[in-house]
């Protein structure tokens, strides 16, 4: 157990050590950060817009639509803000 152990030290040391490099294959790559997000955030505009016109949701205070834009948000990783208490 003592020698893996040893191995384990000298090998992260030695990784440590190394220049890392991360790539992506699968995006483009004329496409920077700002792309990215640009093209999420379009597209959670739209479903936005699409839940808005939606006129099956018509209940008088609106929660269905203000839950479902909160889904949205929360797809993308951010919280539904200070509003979103209806657990």
């Amino acid at each position: 157990m003592f020698t893996l152990d040893l191995y384990k030290e000298i090998l992260i040391n030695i990784l440590a050590q190394q220049e890392i490099h991360i790539t992506f294959p699968s995006l483009q790559d004329d496409l920077n950060a700002n792309a990215l997000v640009e093209m999420r955030c379009l597209t959670s505009l739209r479903e936005i817009r699409s839940v808005l016109d939606d006129p099956a949701l018509d209940d008088e205070t609106c929660f269905q639509k203000i839950e479902k834009i909160v889904a949205i948000f929360e797809k993308l990783g951010s919280d539904g803000g200070m509003r979103h208490d209806f657990g």
